[in-house]
């Protein structure tokens, strides 16, 4: 067990490889209770989520959920990135990263009085649960449990009953996600564990989500970070009309992005860890921001800020406390579903 933001957090079970392989070939069920849950409601909800938030609402109905950001109004970097759950027309579940809920509370309270919108806004993280069913059986697992929840379509969400179900993850793989009320949580998580589902924690998550190629808060986004550095201009309603942050990120589209997020495959088995300076051509072009040995691939894979012109394919060096590793540019995904 482990402290992380704010909660005490099981980084292994059995063990980090054993439990990412598991989620690669089968199915695993993590504890992600964590992860903040406000409740916005009201007539109002959507146009607030609108202006507060990068993605197009209006690209999705109810019944379905919808990956977004959340920028600083000065520089439009990445104050968190964010799952909005739209579980029925005037109800929305928006779920930041753990240790920015108060956050993106108080980004709430400042949007709802610069609008004149009435939106109650309610923490309900203690309220309930959430685990992440995750993997190419997930659905077999879950429907064993509640066969509903294994009907409901990726990124498609459904309430059951006192539940909400959807069809998200972190891992690349397909899987559901399961709000359920905290006195149920243990019952629920003793009867997936009951039909063969692993059990999964923080280590092996972080490794399914680095050869996904999929960011971290605090990492691959954050302080003076923006959606078009990470490559993740898709998250961004252009169309949409005004919504904070629109004007810096605008104007860094214009005038061009100063690095750009790539991946690294490295020539061995030995990580590079964040801060791990990135060579070509004999000068440095940029940083590691996470790095791990893959399961999959056998070797270690890296995601770096690199100079945006450095395109996949590239030869690179990686600098590893003194130690000059090979590898070579890639877009990511490293592994795919």
């Amino acid at each position: 067990m482990v402290p992380f933001g704010g909660w005490e957090m099981p980084l292994q079970y059995a063990g980090v490889i054993e439990e990412h392989r598991a989620c690669r070939s089968d199915a695993v069920v993590f504890d992600v209770s964590h992860l903040g849950t406000l409740e916005c409601t009201g007539s109002d909800a959507f146009p607030l989520l609108q202006w507060l938030l990068t993605n197009d609402l209006g690209r999705i109905e109810p019944g379905r959920a919808q990956y977004t950001h959340l920028l600083d109004p000065a520089d439009a970097h990445v104050v968190d990135d964010i799952i909005v759950w739209w579980v029925a027309r005037e109800r929305f579940l928006v779920m930041p990263n753990a240790s920015n809920t108060d956050r993106i509370l108080a980004a709430f309270a400042e949007a709802v009085g610069r609008n004149g919108l009435a939106v109650p806004v309610a923490d309900v993280t203690g309220e309930r649960a959430v685990l992440a069913v995750q993997g190419p059986r997930a659905r077999d697992r879950v429907s064993a449990v509640l066969p509903e929840a294994a009907d409901v379509p990726r990124f498609a969400v459904t309430e059951i009953g006192d539940l909400v179900v959807a069809g998200t993850g972190y891992t690349g793989e397909d899987g559901l996600e399961i709000q359920v009320p905290v006195d149920r949580a243990g019952d629920l998580w003793d009867e997936i564990l009951a039909v063969g589902t692993v059990p999964a924690g923080l280590g092996a998550r972080d490794t399914l989500r680095l050869e996904a190629g999929l960011p971290l808060h605090g990492h691959e986004l954050g302080a003076g970070i923006t959606p078009l550095q990470a490559g993740l201009g898709w998250v961004v309603g252009w169309d949409k009309g005004d919504f904070r942050g629109r004007a810096p990120l605008a104007a860094e589209r214009e005038r061009g992005i100063a690095r750009r997020l790539r991946g690294i495959v490295l020539d061995g088995r030995r990580p590079a860890r964040e801060g791990a300076t990135v060579h070509a051509d004999g000068a440095v072009i940029g940083a590691v921001t996470s790095g791990n040995f893959s399961p999959v691939l056998g070797c270690a894979v890296a995601l770096a800020f690199v100079e945006p012109g450095r395109e996949p394919g590239t030869a690179v060096e990686v600098d590893v406390r003194g130690t000059r590793l090979g590898g070579t540019l890639v877009v990511p995904p490293f592994v795919r579903s």
